[in-house]
């Protein structure tokens, strides 16, 4: 399915690309005919995948995070939120990312932390949310911090106000959508002597890059039946 976006692919957001970089691959469904991908799909993939293992980090910047991968079928497609961050953030401002921050002294888990942070970010209701699964743990490029994908599903399309203190947008976005060749670039960066593999998704008007983009891939790596490694 091709997608004709109203206005250019690519927004506001800030690359800080290093200046040993060169372009990557196609993506992992690149060589599918069929890349239909439903909500249960999603579901019974998260359900059947293997126990994966909590990166061990030499050093972890304060708390760790928990966000909310929320999804919800509508007119027979599966959908995601995600939100723009607000300028004025400290950090990253304008970035894409699921709702979610870093876990409270009063939560009593990671997946508490996502539900509330989502609640105060967008106004989703904190019962709404059903736990159908988790995505890898990973790390931010810049300082390292620990964040847990917490990966639900809606009961349907839900009403969302954005906070304006944390939240430019909301955006509900088709994973149909991401699985679009012209939505997908793979870039690899060199670091500190080692090579990274970025994920980007360009849709129009914003950047989808870094932990949600790399969070993204491995969901729709996942829905369709495909291996993480």
């Amino acid at each position: 399915m091709s997608f004709r976006p109203a206005q250019p692919r690519g927004g506001p957001q800030i690359i800080p690309r290093p200046a040993q970089w060169r372009l990557g691959g196609p993506a992992p469904w690149a060589h599918l005919v069929d890349r239909s991908l439903s909500l249960s799909q999603v579901v019974d993939a998260l359900a059947g995948q293997e126990d994966f293992v909590v990166p061990d980090l030499p050093v972890v910047d304060h708390r760790p995070a928990g966000v909310l991968v929320a999804l919800y079928e509508e007119q027979g497609e599966a959908h995601v939120v995600l939100t723009r961050r607000s300028p004025d953030m400290a950090s990253h401002p304008h970035q894409v990312s699921f709702p979610g921050g870093r876990q409270d002294v009063e939560d009593a888990d990671l997946w508490v932390t996502a539900c509330r942070e989502a609640h105060e970010e967008v106004a989703l209701d904190p019962i709404l949310p059903r736990l159908v699964g988790e995505l890898p743990p990973m790390t931010t490029i810049g300082r390292p911090s620990l964040i847990h994908p917490f990966v639900a599903v809606l009961p349907e399309r839900p009403t969302l106000v954005a906070n304006p203190a944390e939240v430019e947008t909301i955006r509900h976005v088709a994973l149909a959508e991401l699985l679009s060749d012209e939505v997908w670039r793979e870039e690899h960066w060199q670091r500190d002597g080692q090579e990274i593999a970025i994920t980007f998704f360009e849709l129009p008007g914003d950047t989808i890059w870094g932990v949600t983009g790399t969070l993204l891939r491995q969901l729709l790596t996942l829905g369709l039946g495909l291996s993480l490694h």
